[in-house]
Order: structure tokens, then sequence, then C-alpha cells
């Protein structure tokens, strides 16, 4: 791995595609022990979860496991909004389900936030969230990830369906701010 530069930032290499691979498939056997019997549905939070949910979606082993998308925005540059925009809702019912909402990243919590409280009204039997990346440290809302791919601290990274503005997410390993000040 080597030094990538967007936007005239260059990003180091952070996490890689092995390591990702090994605990995708470590969360994957995890969570099919402990939904084994149910239908749990996915929801992948694109865009940035899209790799993490694909890779993670066949790493359950569930036969009666579905899919689906919803997409939000909070995010300009490199910074958060703080506010979470809903761009593409859920169509799908969910009374009485197993839900598992997969993220990206959760590191405010805003996101996540809204999205649980959302969901929450529609009723379902469960809610858990898998994320590939937490940073406990710039959590600002009350969420605690039920599957965490890896804790980090407050640092802007970007590859594997994490972006700066829409580019990176490509990238099949994980990179993060060089010289950043966490």
């Amino acid at each position: 791995m080597k030094e990538v530069t967007y936007h005239g930032l260059a990003f180091e290499p952070y996490i890689t595609r092995a390591e990702i691979d090994a605990r995708v498939a470590e969360l994957g056997k995890t969570i099919t022990e402990e939904c084994a019997g149910k239908r749990p549905l996915f929801i992948c939070v694109l865009n940035g979860a899209f790799p993490f949910a694909s890779d993670l979606f066949r790493a359950v082993d569930l036969p009666d496991a579905e899919i689906t998308f919803i997409r939000l925005k909070s995010y300009s540059g490199t910074e958060s909004t703080g506010t979470v925009k809903e761009m593409i809702g859920l169509s799908e019912n969910i009374e009485g389900r197993t839900v598992i909402v997969v993220e990206d990243i959760v590191d405010t919590g805003h996101t996540i936030f809204k999205v649980l409280n959302d969901l929450k009204e529609k009723k379902p039997a469960d809610i858990k969230v898998a994320t590939l990346l937490f940073k406990p440290e710039a959590l600002v809302r009350p969420v605690k990830p039920d599957y965490v791919g890896f804790e980090i601290p407050k640092k802007f990274i970007i590859g594997f369906g994490l972006d700066i503005d829409g580019q990176a997410r490509n990238l099949n390993d994980i990179y993060s701010l060089k010289d950043e000040k966490a």
C-alpha cells in the first residue's frame, strides 16, 4: 500500500483489505450465530456502507436473510455537517423483524441515531447496528453499535466505501489523512 492524494490532501495506509476481510468473516460468523432461526433484514446505508454490506451479507450464513438500502447524507468534504438528510427511504415492512443496520462508520452518531429513531417507529422485533468503523471519541449521540469491525481514533479516513466528496470509495484499503492530529 502506498500513499494516495485526493483534493490536494495526502492519505496514508491505515487498514488493509486483508484485515477488513478477516474481520468481516468474524462478524458474519457472529451474526449467523446470534440470528439463527430468524429472518433478518439488513439495511445498508448508502453510499458508503455498500462495500462493507455486500461482503458482510455474503459472510452471513442465513438462508432467509434479506438486504435493502437507504441513502442518507451528513458529510461535506472532511467535516460532518451535523444534519442528516434522508435521500431514499425504506419501503419494506419491518414490523416484527430483526433489522441489522449496516453503516460504514459511526463517528458523531448523528446519522445512526436518526436511522434508529425512524426505524423504531416501524415496530421491528429488534434493531442491531453493524459498522465497519467506530470512533467512540467522536460520539455525541447515545448510540453503541452491536457489531464493530474496527474501533479507530478521531481521524478522517477514506477508502472501502468511505469518501471525500464522492471520491476514493473504490479503494480496496482504508487510508487516513496524513499528518492529521487525532
